[in-house]
């Protein structure tokens, strides 16, 4: 076996397009030469910011916060660390008038310091600098569930394309989604809740090659297997305009190395061929998700809601993914109630801290949980619930005032470990499945 194309094994990208085809539902079939194959989310976040970005002339990366932590290294390596800047979420995924507003500074701050033109890159005909990358999980959001409606992601686009932006969404967790009562129909959960933002671009307002574009568009997708398949498998797929995809692929690694997974990619691409990888999903790993969902929900809702705990985006009519976001009373600090909860009861969650942007105060969450029901099976769900129910109710019992008592310490290693200060995962992630969360 050879290197393989740069974008790809080219059954692999015409299975993949077939499958989104199908999946999706946009307006037109996707095409094989708008997918590179990558090696994974992660991985091709790294190349997109390698090809399509300036340290200097790139003036922010906006996250959608709260965020995936992990990512925010990712950003670091590529030297955007004090360029990293937090846009809140709303009901509807995320504040567009905050990003409006803030980009707008953003972009008056660069023209007044002559920040017109990339400092450190070379011009090359596969690709461009763009001045500004938003960072989202849009759809079932690790760390919120969230999911951004289609106004909102219309809007982000148009943002994106008065501000020369980069979207890039991770769209790793699509797939997996189910009604809130869990019971799985196969026509509603073999189809997207929501467009892609990527589709969005490709259509709204005249689509991403639209007359006076330069043809790379406004969006990325990020897809990978390692939530659907297996995380070992280390395969993705990235989707945007034709010529956005070729910029990928010529990434410095994918043209020494060649395509990244290329034998996995032939594996993948015959499961994808004979059906076998969507018979999984639906058969499978919804019904799983849909039940640990239901089991988790059912007992927030018994021991958690009566103490004053809340959730986000409560009326919806698919949910999914594999997280749930827990709002705690005001006067209960998260990373004490972590910290209580493990050494009390063996419980490990993830504080809200852990998915703060790092070196922005503008949204912080002192008072929040992720709680995680991919891993754990349901009788361990429900277990992990009432002990958490019972740290909560052994705090809310003490005088208030003391629950803040000790709080710097722990907060301070929060923050630590969103940065990736902390040797090994941070707690609530690797960690946490040994146990619960």
């Amino acid at each position: 076996m050879l290197y393989g194309p740069d974008w790809g094994d080219e059954r692999l990208r015409v299975a993949i397009a077939s499958w989104l085809s199908d999946f999706y539902n946009p307006a037109g079939s996707i095409h094989k030469d708008r997918i590179t194959v990558t090696g994974g989310a992660s991985q091709n976040l790294g190349c997109i910011l390698q090809t399509f970005t300036d340290p200097e002339y790139t003036r922010n990366i906006w996250i959608v916060s709260p965020a995936y932590m992990l990512a925010f290294r990712i950003f670091d390596d590529s030297g955007f660390s004090k360029k990293l800047r937090a846009v809140p979420e709303d009901e509807e995924g995320v504040d567009i008038e905050f990003l409006r507003r803030e980009i707008k500074k953003s972009e008056d701050d660069a023209m007044a310091k002559g920040n017109t033109k990339p400092l450190l890159k070379p011009s090359r005909p596969w690709s461009k600098m763009y001045k500004h990358i938003i960072y989202a999980v849009p759809t079932f959001s690790n760390p919120s569930s969230k999911t951004m409606t289609l106004r909102r992601r219309e809007e982000l686009v148009r943002i994106a394309r008065d501000y020369d932006a980069l979207i890039v969404t991770d769209d790793v967790y699509d797939q997996l989604q189910w009604p809130p009562d869990g019971k799985i129909q196969e026509s509603a959960s073999s189809t997207s809740v929501v467009p892609r933002i990527v589709d969005v671009d490709r259509t709204h307002d005249g689509g991403a090659e639209r007359d006076g574009g330069d043809g790379f568009g406004n969006a990325a997708s990020n897809g990978s297997f390692s939530k659907i398949l297996g995380p070992g498998v280390r395969t993705g797929w990235c989707p945007g305009t034709k010529k956005f995809a070729y910029g990928v692929s010529q990434t410095g690694t994918s043209r020494s190395g060649g395509a990244p997974s290329h034998l996995v990619a032939t594996f993948i691409a015959t499961l994808l061929e004979q059906g076998k990888l969507q018979n999984h999903i639906t058969k499978t790993l919804q019904p799983t998700y849909a039940r640990r969902f239901r089991t988790l929900m059912s007992a927030i809702q018994k021991h958690l809601v009566p103490l004053g705990v809340s959730l986000p985006q409560t009326d919806r009519k698919i949910v999914g993914g594999y997280f749930v976001w827990l709002d705690l009373p005001t006067r209960i600090n998260a990373p004490l109630l972590s910290r209580r909860a493990r050494d009390t009861v063996s419980l490990i969650v993830a504080e809200g801290a852990l998915f703060q942007v790092p070196g922005d105060k503008t949204c912080l969450f002192p008072y929040s949980l992720r709680l995680c029901f991919a891993w754990e099976e349901e009788e361990k769900l429900e277990e992990g619930i009432t002990r958490l129910a019972d740290v909560l109710k052994a705090m809310l019992a003490e005088p208030e005032g003391i629950n803040s008592r000790d709080t710097r310490r722990v907060k301070g290693q929060a923050e630590d470990e969103s940065k990736g200060k902390v040797d090994g995962p941070g707690r609530g992630e690797l960690h946490a499945r040994s146990k619960f969360w």
